[in-house]
């Protein structure tokens, strides 16, 4: 079964410190066997695009490169964007 390399992608725009992100991804540690989370250090000199885009609005979350959500975990959001791509790539 190759289910694990059909998992979504949560992208989460971050940098140090972020106590909202940490917030965030204790909300979403219920959820982690059904994603793969990829956090993207928005100070980093590669990530200046990122930073200039989201600099004020960390955490941002990308779900496989689709905008999601900021600011806050949307659980209900989050929850039908991922049953949606679950039942997509089965």
């Amino acid at each position: 079964c190759s289910a694990s390399s059909n998992k979504p992608v949560l992208t989460l725009f971050t940098k140090k410190p972020c106590p909202l992100c940490d917030e965030a991804k204790e909300v979403l540690e219920p959820y982690k066997r059904r994603f793969i989370l990829q956090e993207v250090d928005i100070t980093l000199p590669e990530n200046s695009a990122w930073c200039d885009k989201y600099r004020y609005d960390i955490p941002v979350f990308h779900l496989n490169g689709k905008f999601l959500m900021k600011h806050r975990v949307d659980i209900q959001k989050f929850e039908d964007r991922l049953k949606k791509l679950e039942l997509q790539s089965e």
